[in-house]
């Protein structure tokens, strides 16, 4: 398992090394890709990678940041709370991230 160290220590490593150069926002049923005007189902990409950072202090720094290929093979990060700071999405976004079935993590 490679040590991504901090959550932007890993964010600069997925993006400079590992080429994830988009960020990605998470909608309710979608993933959204500002910067080319796209929205892409829980179909249309797949999860890469999935790692945990758990803030020292405080449980609202808890994220998950998740490595992500389109089907228009865009390659980009998506960072969102979990727990408490989680967002609300739909059961077939939630499976899709394997939130739910608590996913093993690299």
């Amino acid at each position: 398992m490679k040590d991504y160290g901090t959550l932007s220590q890993a964010i600069n490593k997925l993006k400079l090394e590992e080429g994830y150069e988009e960020d990605f926002n998470l909608l309710d049923e979608k993933i959204e890709l500002k910067s080319k005007k796209e929205t892409f189902g829980v179909e249309e990409f797949e999860v890469d990678k999935v790692l945990r950072f758990e803030g020292m202090s405080n449980p609202d720094d808890n994220a998950i940041l998740y490595a992500i290929t389109t089907s228009k093979n865009h390659k980009g990060i998506l960072v969102d709370g979990y727990g408490i700071s989680s967002g609300q999405i739909s059961k077939e976004m939630m499976k899709k991230l394997d939130l739910k079935d608590h996913r093993a993590l690299d």
